[in-house]
């Protein structure tokens, strides 16, 4: 269920324009990334949402209008808003929960320029579990060791501030935040590398879903293993990261370029 964000219409418009290249590049990305989660499998209905601060500002950014599936997302359809809940630009408003646990992430956490929220499946089920969610056993799963924190203290639906500002808080120096029985947050400092988290996130995921209903023991990589895997990939992430959805937006748009109208 989508629930609507109230805007606050008392504050005053901004003078200070961002520069009108940065924001259709990170338009054209962001929308990318909504239609590629779409074609994975990793939206559920019209209730998560991503977003990415503007290229130079602090307090606006750019999210997903409520009642829009993923697999409809444009670049004209993202809405620019502030932290304070104000559409600067777009038609329609936020979902409530993508607000409140949007603004303030990127409010708290200044090293989150993009954070992306799904329910996606494999994620989503090892957040139901009992226990560390993301275990290390594969070597997809070990770009992220390290980089996990874990919200155990599910409240319900994020319908004000409280719930952004503990999963701030959770998230610590993480990049990615599972929420115990509700899914999972990537935080990146570029679309781009939290495009490449997300996607790798839920293919970890699957493989370890998979290889654990085999009812076999999951062989653990020694922690000084994991660590040196999890260093060499961080050295080339962000490369990485760029070519991986460079190709991605390749791909969509010979088979569908209507995400950039």
């Amino acid at each position: 269920m989508a629930h609507i964000y109230q805007i606050d219409d008392s504050r005053p418009g901004r003078n200070d324009l961002p520069d009108p290249d940065a924001v259709r590049t990170a338009r054209e990305d962001l929308a990318a990334c909504f239609r590629l989660a779409a074609l994975h499998g990793l939206e559920e209905g019209v209730c998560n949402h991503f977003s990415a601060m503007i290229p130079g500002s602090d307090d606006t950014f750019l999210v997903n209008p409520l009642g829009y599936a993923f697999s409809e997302i444009t670049v004209s359809s993202l809405l620019l808003c502030d932290v304070h809940g104000r559409v600067l630009e777009g038609s329609g408003t936020p979902e409530a929960t993508a607000f409140h646990i949007h603004a303030q992430l990127h409010m708290r956490l200044p090293r989150a320029k993009v954070v992306f929220h799904t329910h996606m499946p494999y994620a989503t089920a090892l957040a139901m579990v009992e226990g560390p969610p993301l275990l290390w056993a594969g070597q997809t799963a070990l770009r992220f060791h390290g980089r996990v924190a874990v919200d155990e203290n599910y409240n319900g639906l994020a319908l004000d501030a409280t719930e952004g500002e503990r999963i701030a808080l959770t998230a610590g120096d993480a990049d990615i935040v599972f929420l115990k029985n509700h899914g999972v947050v990537v935080l990146a400092d570029t679309i781009a590398e939290a495009w490449d988290d997300l996607y790798y996130l839920e293919r970890a995921s699957q493989a370890q879903v998979l290889a654990a209903s085999t009812g076999r023991p999951l062989k653990i990589v020694p922690d000084e293993i994991a660590c040196l895997v999890a260093s060499q990939e961080a050295a080339g992430r962000a490369d990485s990261a760029r070519l991986h959805l460079a190709s991605a937006r390749r791909r969509l748009e010979r088979s569908d370029s209507s995400f950039l109208d």
